[in-house]
């Protein structure tokens, strides 16, 4: 069977405004389409033959985010691994090679990255099913995109001869895969054209096809300190729900490393399979200029927007209008709470802004104004040094923790459904156009115990207003 690992890390900084750490692009519907990147990612792969349940990587923080939209599209996991740090792909990969193997002695691992797009499905599957027969005959597979343009955001692997895969298990075997050459770092506009001239050369996709006991056995010989480390890791894992819980200490002392560094760069088991389906990383502005339906000026219009004089630009409206006049290749990004203008040919160092709101401790690096937890989400309205105003989301039947405040006190009115509340001995209900207050130090909870979204509005009043200020007794969710 073919077990897709899916690798949900990253925070998609080049999309920022609005892909964040805390929401980052693969959980974001960038295409319009109704899902995902995530969710397309999977759902791609439904038709796909000797298919079984994906295996999702991710960091601890998203892990409810990963579970809920793998709900929403009906899709059941075999595990939802959680990576205490990151260390990159190589170490990601060889704990899901460890999980797979634990099922099955055979497994053979699909690696994608959920935040690709791929238009050509047909195409796709026909790819993954000519990578099939180089894996069964115990090659390293990764997939080379046929390169549309001179891109120099992307690294190239260049190919050698076809190989010979007439001892596959298979009985048919598929002869369209190649030895590696040599793999090449992101190239200057010249060298990126002579590549794009040459049918030899294709785009690093950074998907593999690979058998789980070969990438292990590979990654031992060329990284046996990774290999050590996610092993142990692995060993001390457990299962939480669809949780896999990956021990921290162990997996925290692994070095962080590529795939390609780790092994593939180094391994003489390496091939390639050249993907022409209409695929994209989605990783910046331009990129989702160059993928989204275009208006008779070339602009790509999203939310309320109002473009004049403008062409060959992106423009982008998450919460109020956003107008435009007499410009051309920009890109224009509005969110509740930051707005992103830029040339689209200063996208890809849309990134140096988010290091530069780091340095600066701002929120908009991490967050949005939504904040999503996995009982519903928060809204910051209004905030000053004594009292912060939000709005409260929770879904039917969940519950906050129960907890406690040092520095703060809490108002909670009700504007739509039902809440049940605890305040330190006493549980009662609250309905719409009720309140309730919530003193400093008192234990409290909510909980929605109906079949409605619960929503409510916030007064915070205190010395000090932070996240941190929470001192949880109880909490459904492990936190």
């Amino acid at each position: 069977m073919i077990v897709p690992v899916i690798l949900c890390g990253g925070s998609g900084s080049r999309l920022w405004p609005l892909s964040r750490e805390a929401y980052p692009k693969q959980f974001l519907d960038l295409t319009q389409s109704g899902q995902s990147m995530l969710q397309m990612t999977v759902s791609r792969l439904q038709t796909l033959a000797q298919i079984a349940s994906p295996l999702v990587i991710c960091n601890q923080d998203h892990r409810f985010l990963v579970a809920e939209q793998l709900h929403r599209i009906g899709i059941d996991s075999a595990g939802i691994l959680l990576e205490p740090v990151a260390r990159n792909t190589a170490p990601a990969v060889a704990l899901a090679a460890f999980a797979a193997l634990d099922d099955d002695p055979d497994a053979v691992l699909l690696v994608l990255p959920a935040d690709h797009r791929i238009d050509n499905v047909s195409a796709f599957h026909q790819g993954v099913e000519s990578a099939l027969a180089a894996a069964e005959a115990d090659y390293l597979v990764t997939f080379g995109i046929v390169p549309l343009a001179p891109e120099t955001g992307y690294g190239y692997i260049e190919r050698g001869e076809s190989l010979d895969l007439s001892k596959s298990n298979l009985s048919e075997p598929n002869s369209s895969a190649f030895e590696i050459k040599r793999f090449i770092e992101k190239p200057n506009k010249e060298k990126a054209e002579q590549y794009l001239a040459d049918e030899c050369f294709t785009w690093n996709s950074g998907m593999f096809l690979f058998r789980a006991s070969r990438f292990l056995a590979e990654l031992k010989q060329y990284a046996p300190t990774i290999y050590a480390a996610c092993e142990q890791a692995h060993k001390q894992a457990y299962r939480d729900l669809d949780f896999i819980r990956i021990d921290k200490q162990a997996f925290t002392n692994c070095p962080s490393d590529s795939i390609d560094y780790a092994v593939m760069e180094k391994t003489q088991a390496g091939a390639m399979v050249p993907l022409d389906a209409g695929w994209s990383d989605v990783g910046s502005w331009s990129a989702i200029w160059d993928i989204s339906q275009k208006d008779s000026a070339g602009n790509v219009a999203v939310g309320d927007t109002l473009l004049q004089e403008t062409s060959n630009s992106v423009v982008y409206s998450d919460s109020r209008l956003v107008a435009t006049l007499g410009i051309d290749d920009a890109v224009v990004i509005e969110t509740a709470d930051a707005v992103l203008v830029t040339n689209k040919n200063q996208v890809q160092n849309v990134k140096s802004l988010v290091t530069s709101l780091k340095l600066q401790s701002r929120d908009e690096s991490a967050t949005h104004k939504v904040v999503y937890r996995p009982w519903g989400s928060y809204e910051s309205i209004c905030a000053s040094d004594r009292f912060q105003v939000k709005k409260i989301v929770v879904n039917p039947g969940q519950k906050l923790s129960l907890q406690m405040h040092h520095h703060r006190a809490e108002h909670w009115i009700v504007v739509k459904g039902t809440a049940e509340v605890t305040c330190e001995d006493k549980v009662f209900t609250l309905k719409e156009d009720q309140s309730t207050y919530i003193p400093l130090g008192h234990r409290h909870r909510l909980a929605n115990p109906g079949k409605i979204t619960l929503e409510l509005i916030e007064v915070q009043s205190g010395s000090y207003l932070g996240e941190d200020d929470i001192v949880r007794f109880d909490d459904d969710y492990g936190r």
